[in-house]
């Protein structure tokens, strides 16, 4: 069969349409690659050929996948499309990640050093430090989050147990299973939390790390608009370290010096009005609990909530019982 000049890059452009265009539900049979080389480079090959391209392929390490059949084709089971800063913002995320165990993190760190070449790799792994950090030490965490994930998109209630760590390290399991709908994952202060709608709770949060034994049951998910598209972010957003309590418009006066922790707490459509030269107040709804109080109480004299009355008490009242357990 004559050749073109493009001929000797004929396998790299399959390589590249692999990584694009194809994937375990999609993949592109041998009579696709041909009309795509003819069409988009000019290239005139035979299915014989384009055989022994994904044989080659193969042989260099990338994970080529092929299904035979009616229907059948190739994808890429793990293409390398990752660049190198992105690599590294993912092994960020993996080691600051306190619901993945040292463990787990050391075995996603090694995949993702495998999505570069031998010298990236030998470069990123020296700067990675992953023991001595806090990590989770429950080992079924990804599996966990998978199951939640399917409960999600399956419409399903699940089924788990809930534990505590007792003095001595163990865990000690609360009586009765929880059943719950599940309808969002969020991580807040490096532990990912499930938000979710329970009969025995109401809307709720569950730290993933604690939960175990999660099934899936054959009850539909108990309908929950407030933690449904947009209202399950700002939900997210009200909460403390997913501390749950009374929800209420609170009325803030901060220090400008402030303004970027009220911005990446609140988000930026946050209205903030100016009180002065140095002063602004602002307004936001939140669950009113002991981690809401303590961050507002962490920023000292810049710092104080103005409204509603029973929420400046409670402040009031966290700040002297601290210092009353700080006394003599």
């Amino acid at each position: 069969m004559p050749k073109s000049d493009n001929q000797k890059a004929k396998i790299l452009y399959i390589m590249d349409y692999l990584e694009k265009n194809a994937h375990e539900h999609n993949p592109v049979n041998a009579a696709e690659l041909i009309t795509m080389l003819d069409r988009d480079h000019r290239i005139s090959c035979d299915r014989k050929t384009i055989y022994s391209d994904i044989a080659a392929l193969q042989e260099f390490g990338l994970d080529v996948v092929s299904i035979p059949g009616r229907g059948g084709g190739y994808y890429l089971a793990s293409p390398r499309t990752f660049q190198l800063p992105e690599l590294k913002l993912l092994i960020d995320a993996v080691l600051s990640s306190r619901y993945l165990t040292e463990k787990k993190s050391k075995e996603l760190i090694e995949k993702l050093c495998a999505q570069c070449n031998a010298h990236d790799a030998a470069l990123m792994k020296r700067n990675v430090l992953v023991s001595g950090r806090v990590k989770s030490m429950n080992e079924t965490i990804l599996i966990s989050v998978d199951t939640i994930q399917d409960a999600i998109t399956q419409n399903k209630a699940i089924k788990f147990r809930y534990f505590d760590w007792d003095l001595q390290g163990q865990r000690r399991y609360r009586e009765k299973e929880y059943l719950a709908s599940p309808y969002g994952l969020c991580q807040d202060h490096e532990n990912c939390y499930l938000l979710a709608y329970s009969d025995r709770h109401g809307i709720t949060s569950y730290r993933v790390d604690r939960m175990t034994h999660i099934e899936l049951t054959d009850q539909k998910r108990t309908p929950c608009p407030e933690l449904t598209g947009k209202a399950l972010h700002e939900h997210a957003n009200r909460l403390f370290q997913m501390y749950s309590g009374d929800q209420t418009d609170v009325k803030m006066r901060f220090h400008r010096d402030l303004v970027n922790v009220v911005i990446d707490r609140f988000g930026k459509d946050t209205m903030l009005i100016p009180d002065g030269d140095d002063w602004f107040n602002f307004t936001v709804k939140v669950a009113v609990s002991p981690m809401f109080l303590s961050w507002v109480i962490g920023f000292g004299s810049k710092a104080k909530i103005l409204y509603p009355q029973w929420v400046c008490e409670q402040c009031a009242t966290l700040c002297k019982e601290a210092l009353s357990q700080h006394q003599g």
